[in-house]
């Protein structure tokens, strides 16, 4: 293992006064311009299965939802069913984006008081949703951006989703590829603004400095970033906070704030226990990923050491890998999956490592910047 693939994890640390315990990541709510048509991909494409829908046939008036799942991950696709709502507005400004992270709670009223007294802005108080599979309560902070956090406490609910949600009994488009769970959530946030969300984490959801990045780990001739990985108490919840960093050119970071515009969720890391195979799968099905000079290959055994994977086997689907002092990890980014160049996917394995792959940072950033060049945006 050479040092450059070398960093600092930090111990998840466990309070038994935790005043924000959180149980994991409940779902992601995109909000999209059609919402049946992105649930055709997300099914068809990532595998995922449509468990849960409502709208007008519902009672739910103003927007449609479809809740897709696979594993433990969970992604609501909402669309507005008229103009001049803030959903309409939100994709306007945006585009195909994610609006709510929502985190899984015993107690929303509790998160959203020890929050919002902390210094979150409050965007709904906790409310109370119930049908005849029970009730569950949920409240939203602001967070970067037209970015939220929604709690959902759901213990006294057994439905498919959440009440007002109709179940869907089966699916015959989801094509499963073996996607169990998020890794991690990653945000873009602008200009010196790093530190401000990591203080914000810290001060006001009491997550702690897990890794930190600068623009000497993440940077290559034309551009770099700063990054700061954030995490809950019992390391559940992991967000890692992007901010540019000086370079002779854009960097990816800027590219995205540019055309979001704004700060968001740039991409989402979805673990799985055999990423061959997942990434097969996924390629068969049509999700296009980023690749990487063969050179990057040629000299992989000798900067990681022995891995289980056949190398010539990871170069055909142009995963890569990474080694910190408790294991290895290997890892694939998809190009963005709209128009937009601002959201994509990172498909994960860990084999120990705990770390979020330092040594491929040039490597990925070189195949960023051809993404870029190639539309112009460098």
């Amino acid at each position: 293992m050479s040092a450059s693939s070398r960093s600092t994890v930090a111990e998840p640390i466990v309070d038994e006064a935790d005043f924000l315990p959180l149980k994991g990541t409940d779902h992601i709510e995109f909000y999209v311009g059609n919402a049946r048509q992105a649930a055709y991909y997300y099914r068809a494409a990532l595998g995922m299965s449509l468990v849960a829908y409502a709208g007008p046939e519902t009672g739910q008036r103003d927007r449609a939802s479809y809740v897709v799942q696979q594993g433990k991950i969970r992604f609501v696709l909402t669309t507005p069913l008229r103009s001049g709502n803030p959903i309409a507005e939100h994709i306007h400004r945006h585009g195909d984006g994610v609006r709510a992270v929502a985190l899984w709670v015993d107690d929303a009223r509790s998160a959203w008081r020890e929050t919002t007294r902390r210094g979150a802005a409050s965007v709904t108080e906790p409310y109370v949703l119930e049908d005849t599979h029970g009730r569950a309560v949920l409240a939203s902070i602001r967070v970067y951006g037209d970015t939220i956090h929604t709690f959902v406490e759901r213990g006294a609910y057994v439905g498919p989703f959440l009440p007002g949600f109709r179940a869907v009994e089966s699916d015959l488009v989801a094509r499963p590829v073996g996607l169990l769970r998020i890794d991690h959530i990653v945000g873009n946030v602008g200009w010196h603004e790093m530190n401000e969300w990591v203080g914000f984490y810290s001060r006001v959801m009491g997550f702690s400095l897990y890794q930190h990045f600068d623009d000497k780990d993440i940077s290559t001739e034309y551009s770099a970033l700063m990054s700061k990985v954030m995490a809950n108490g019992n390391g559940f919840v992991k967000f890692p906070i992007n901010e540019p960093a000086e370079g002779k050119k854009k960097s990816q970071i800027e590219e995205y704030l540019d055309f979001y515009p704004g700060p968001g969720v740039q991409h989402i890391a979805l673990a799985t226990d055999n990423i061959v195979h997942t990434v097969n799968r996924l390629r068969e099905q049509g999700v296009e990923f980023l690749r990487v000079p063969h050179t990057y290959y040629a000299e992989l055994q000798s900067r990681v050491g022995k891995i289980d994977e056949p190398v010539d086997e990871l170069e055909e689907l142009g995963i890569l890998v990474d080694r910190d002092d408790e294991g290895y990890m290997l890892q694939i980014f998809t190009r963005p999956v709209e128009d937009r160049p601002t959201l994509f996917f990172e498909i994960i394995q860990r084999k120990g490592s705990r770390s979020f792959g330092k040594g491929n940072f040039k490597a990925l950033f070189e195949a960023i910047e051809r993404e870029q060049q190639a539309r112009g945006n460098l």
